[in-house]
C-alpha cells in the first residue's frame, strides 16, 4: 500500500459513478473540482453523488475546491494575430485606446505602473515571450523574443513583478461559500502572494460552523517565493503548483523551489502537495515519458504527502491508467526512501500537543526494536494523526475516529490511513481500542499474536493524559 496520497481532478473524462469507483480503486484520495471551469449545478451534482458512495462504503473520497483567483489576460482578437522573432507590437491597458494592427489589450490596469523597461511580459504560458523597451502613459512596447500566433483570451504572467491585484474577489467570495455550503473539506486558493491574502479567506472561515475544512495555499508565483515562510505558517497545507509557478520564475530555479517548499512545509507540520505535469502526456497518450515517470519518482523521494493529477483525469483519454501508472511509480519509489523519523519544530503546538508527539516519537522507535505491525491513535480532530505522519514513519498507522470530516481530512496525509469508527466511546479507552483491534483483524491488516503500539487520551481527573501502550493482540 502507498504511502503518498494521490489527489485527482474531476470533469468530463472522469464525471460518472461508475469512473468515480475506478478511480478510487486505483487508489486516488482526494478528488478536486477546478472552479476555473466548473459551474456549481454541475459540482453540487458530483459533490453529492462522491458524499453518496462514501456513505454506501464504495469510496473513501474527500473533496477539494480549487479557487479561480484574480488573473490576467489579453482580450478578444478578430482572427490569431501571428509574430515573428523581433517583431514590436504594443500593449494597451484601455480597450478604447488599442490600434488594431498587431496590437494587444491586456485586462491589469496597472500593468504601466508595475512593469519596468526590459522586463519580461509572458503570454500563453511561454509560448510567447516579450521583453518591454519602452512604456507610455497609454501602452507599453514590447518585442518578441520567439516566433507565436495569439488568439483570445490568453494568460499574461508578469514575473518577478509585485502585482496589484486585488485579495479576494467576488467570485472566489461566492466559490468558497459555495465550498463551505456543501461540506467540502479543503479549499485551494490560488495565487496566494502573502499573510494578508490568508487572513482576509480566514474571516469568511470564522463566520462558518464547518470549522474543519483546510485551507491549502498555492505557491504559483515569485511573489509568494519570496513569502514562503509567512505563508506556510498561517495555512493548514500548502500547494507547489507549478503550472504557473514555472512561468514565474527561472525553469532551472523551479526544482530547487519544489523542494525548498516541501521541506520547510514538513518542518512546520503543514501537509504539502505536489502539482501539475506530472503524467501531462497521458492526457492524449496510453503511456508517459521517461522524464514524466523520474518527475513522479523524484518528488516522492522529498516525501511530500500527495501528488496530483490536474487535466490528465479531467479531460485526458486515460484517466484511471493515469492514477494506477502514477501508483505503480510511487510504490517503486517509496521502496527507495530513506525514512529516518526525521523530527521537526514544535511550531504552533501546545504543551498537550508536544507530549503527544514525544509519545509517537517513541512509540516508532519502540517499533523499531519490538518489530510491532501498526501504530493506532485514537484521535477527535486530525492532530494525532498529523503528529505521526510528520514523522514519515515506516511503520502502519490507523487513525480511528468517530467524526466523518475527521476522516476526510486525514485522507490529505502522508501514511494515515483513517477509519470511521461511529460507535466509539471517548470515555472508556479499553473498549473503543478493542473496536479498533477488531476492525484491523477483520480486514485481515492484524492477526493473531501481533504486536502494536497505540496513543490515545486517557481522562483522569477529568483531564486528558495522554498515554501509550504496547498490546499483543
Amino acid at each position: 500500500m502507498k504511502k503518498t496520497k494521490i489527489i485527482a481532478t474531476i470533469w468530463p473524462s472522469t464525471n460518472s459513478e461508475e469512473k468515480i469507483i475506478e478511480l478510487y480503486n486505483a487508489w486516488i484520495n482526494i478528488i478536486r473540482f477546478n472552479f476555473s471551469h466548473a459551474d456549481y449545478k454541475w459540482a453540487k451534482m458530483t459533490a453529492d453523488l462522491i458524499k453518496k458512495l462514501n456513505l454506501e462504503w464504495k469510496t473513501n473520497l474527500s473533496l477539494l475546491l480549487d479557487t479561480k483567483w484574480p488573473e490576467i489576460r489579453t482580450w478578444e482578437v478578430d482572427k490569431t494575430i501571428s509574430y515573428n522573432l523581433g517583431d514590436i507590437f504594443k500593449i494597451y491597458v484601455e480597450k478604447e485606446k488599442q490600434s488594431w494592427d498587431n496590437s494587444l489589450f491586456c485586462d491589469y490596469c496597472f500593468l504601466i505602473d508595475d512593469i519596468k523597461e526590459w522586463q519580461n511580459i509572458v503570454l500563453d504560458s511561454w509560448l510567447l515571450n516579450t521583453c518591454v523597451i519602452w512604456k507610455t502613459k497609454d501602452y507599453v512596447e514590447v518585442r518578441a523574443e520567439n516566433a507565436c500566433s495569439i488568439g483570445s483570451r490568453r494568460h499574461i504572467n508578469l514575473p518577478w513583478v509585485k502585482l496589484k491585484l486585488p485579495w479576494i474577489i467576488e467570485r472566489d467570495v461566492v466559490d468558497i461559500n459555495f465550498a463551505l455550503d456543501n461540506d467540502f473539506d479543503f479549499i485551494a486558493a490560488s495565487f496566494i502572494r502573502n499573510k494578508e491574502w490568508i487572513q482576509e479567506i480566514r474571516k469568511i472561515f470564522q463566520e462558518r460552523w464547518n470549522k474543519h475544512i483546510k485551507l491549502i495555499s498555492k505557491i504559483e508565483n515569485s511573489e509568494a517565493i519570496e513569502n514562503i515562510d509567512e505563508i506556510i505558517e498561517l495555512s493548514d497545507g500548502i500547494m507547489v503548483a507549478r503550472g504557473d509557478l514555472w512561468i514565474e520564475v527561472p525553469i532551472e530555479k523551479l526544482s530547487v523551489y519544489q523542494r525548498e517548499i516541501v521541506e520547510k512545509s514538513k518542518d512546520k507540520w503543514k501537509f504539502v502537495i505536489v502539482a501539475t505535469h506530472l503524467l501531462e502526456t497521458m492526457i492524449e497518450n496510453q503511456f508517459p515519458t521517461r522524464a514524466e515517470t523520474s518527475d513522479v519518482f523524484n518528488s516522492v523521494l522529498q516525501q511530500p504527502d500527495c501528488l496530483m493529477l490536474s487535466w490528465e483525469t479531467a479531460i485526458g483519454k486515460y484517466p484511471i491508467e493515469s492514477v494506477k501508472m502514477m501508483t505503480k511509480v510511487i510504490n517503486e519509489a517509496e521502496k527507495y526512501v530513506t525514512y529516518i523519523h526525521w523530527d521537526y519544530s514544535n511550531y504552533g503546538l501546545r504543551e498537550s500537543d508536544i507530549e503527544k508527539k514525544l509519545l509517537i516519537r517513541s512509540g516508532i522507535f519502540i517499533w523499531e526494536d519490538l518489530n510491532a505491525k501498526a501504530l493506532i491513535v485514537l484521535t477527535k480532530t486530525w492532530i494525532l494523526a498529523r503528529l505521526a505522519s510528520f514523522f514519515r514513519p515506516k511503520i502502519d498507522v490507523y487513525a480511528f475516529t468517530k467524526f466523518e470530516s475527521t476522516v476526510r481530512v486525514i485522507n490529505s496525509l502522508f501514511w494515515v490511513t483513517p477509519v470511521f469508527l461511529p460507535n466509539r466511546n471517548s470515555e472508556n479507552f479499553l473498549e473503543t481500542m478493542e473496536q479498533a483491534i477488531n476492525y484491523l483483524v477483520d480486514k485481515w491488516f492484524l492477526k493473531k499474536w501481533d504486536r502494536i503500539i497505540a496513543i490515545n487520551d486517557l481522562k483522569r481527573n477529568w483531564e486528558d493524559t495522554s498515554v501509550m501502550e504496547i498490546i499483543n493482540v
